[in-house]
């Protein structure tokens, strides 16, 4: 090669690298700041329940949520791994699954300050865009639709992260909306809070639009097409359908329509979604009326490793995970999506929590990156090939749930990953075969903040 021709190509390679950039995404932390590895298996963790923990680890148990020790493992492990993101989104759930008169509001104000500070230490220069889940709420899933002491407190604490122009709006009703960061004037984060669409939520239940957002979402979006930005989409609760059980929607059906519709008349400006909830690695596909792939929302997995009790759910426990997206920082158009996990029995077994990647979304799926049309061709080949599907089901509870995913549990994934609307899921279950192919031809102690909790 030519000096000169390779100069152009550095010169070439150099503007591409400097249009690629990562972030992380973390979600569902659940901290248990009463865990403690006890031979008295019902005072192992509170957010067991009346569950027996018969065999404990120092990093934690399948039964329970976690200990500090995972949680501070899972943030040094994003240092170590990628040190330097963009940025950081953090979906929410911080606190135990501990009954509200074990809890109360100030302990969910300090556990999430904990964690805000831990995440603030280790990664003191970095943007984090942060929403609140369910469980960051006292009583949980409560959210009203106006200000109170909760959103308050937490926009405080977030002042760090936040705009200026992002306090009010928060405090008012924990959402917000910013330009990214260093960006090239295209990018932009919208932070929602769908507790307010929550089924279990009975403040919003006789709401058409609670505080407003669905409006607010609207003009956001509708301005940000004026601009020209592209958008990534960030909260807690996902639309749709839980993947592991049946018709276990999360929104009500009349806020699940509406979040439907502004996808689908939104969706040029729209380059992502990043959902949690679950504590399961999923997505959500989205289309338009002719059928064609316009918007993917990505569920990422929990670093709790708690074994859910959500009836019909069997074996709902997960290995812990983090997740890091790709992306091009010009369009915000996703490249490709990395999860590392912990195998949490061996982690007990060898004294040592070991974050190792588990897998690539291009790599698994043999698609070319993340975007919808990829993830379009990825479901359809977890919808036709068993093996596929089989490879799926096992990322699903991040490497913890081996056992194979046969008629009945295929259809109950391939339908949540399909169909986000009430009566499209529905059919999708009736259909023959119970799936149809898809529309298209195809390490340390416990901080200071803790003290007051752990001696409670």
């Amino acid at each position: 090669m030519s000096l000169l021709k390779l100069l152009i190509f550095l010169a070439q390679w150099r503007v591409a690298r400097a249009g690629q950039g990562k972030f992380w995404h973390i979600s569902d932390l659940h901290l248990d700041p009463d865990y403690k590895v006890s031979s008295d298996p019902l005072q192992v963790c509170p957010s067991a329940g009346s569950q027996l923990v018969s065999n404990a680890g120092p990093w934690g148990d399948y039964l329970c949520d976690s200990p500090w020790v995972l949680i501070n493992s899972s943030v040094y492990a994003m240092k170590e791994i990628e040190p330097e993101p963009d940025f950081i989104l953090w979906t929410g759930d911080d606190t135990p699954h501990v009954p509200d008169e074990k809890l109360g509001e100030a302990a969910v104000l300090k556990i999430v300050e904990c964690l805000t500070k831990l995440i603030r230490e280790v990664f003191p220069d970095t943007k984090v865009y942060a929403a609140l889940g369910n469980h960051d709420f006292h009583p949980k899933n409560q959210f009203p639709a106006g200000s109170n002491n909760i959103y308050n407190q937490v926009a405080e604490l977030w002042r760090p992260w936040l705009n200026n122009e992002s306090i009010a709006p928060f405090k008012e009703g924990a959402f917000y909306s910013e330009k990214l960061l260093g960006q090239s004037g295209a990018g932009r984060i919208v932070v929602l809070n769908t507790n307010l669409y929550y089924s279990s939520n009975e403040q919003t239940a006789s709401m058409v639009d609670p505080g407003q957002q669905f409006q607010w979402l609207e003009d956001v979006l509708t301005n940000a097409s004026r601009a020209g930005e592209m958008v990534y989409i960030i909260g807690h609760v996902p639309p749709g359908f839980f993947e592991k059980t049946r018709n276990k929607a999360w929104f009500r059906e009349g806020f699940n329509e509406k979040y439907l519709k502004v996808v689908q008349k939104h969706h040029r400006v729209i380059a992502g979604q990043f959902f949690g909830h679950h504590h399961t690695d999923s997505f959500r596909m989205f289309y338009d009326d002719a059928g064609a792939p316009i918007s993917v929302m990505f569920l990422t997995p929990g670093v709790t490793p708690w074994k859910t009790t959500l009836p019909g759910v069997v074996n709902g426990a997960n290995n812990p995970g983090i997740r890091v997206f790709e992306y091009d920082r010009d369009t915000l158009s996703l490249q490709d999506m990395v999860t590392y996990f912990v195998n949490l029995s061996q982690a007990n077994e060898q004294g040592d929590a070991r974050w190792e990647l588990e897998y690539r979304v291009t790599e698994a799926y043999r698609v070319p990156n993340a975007s919808a049309r990829s993830m379009h061709a990825a479901l359809g080949r977890i919808a036709s090939d068993h093996d596929v599907l089989q490879r799926y089901y096992v990322y699903n509870s991040v490497s913890y749930d081996l056992q194979a995913c046969r008629q009945a549990c295929r259809a109950e994934h391939v339908c949540a990953l399909r169909e986000v609307a009430f009566d499209a899921y529905a059919a999708c279950l009736r259909a023959p075969g119970t799936a149809p192919a898809p529309r298209l031809a195809l390490l340390l102690a416990a901080p200071l903040c803790l003290r007051a909790l752990l001696a409670r």
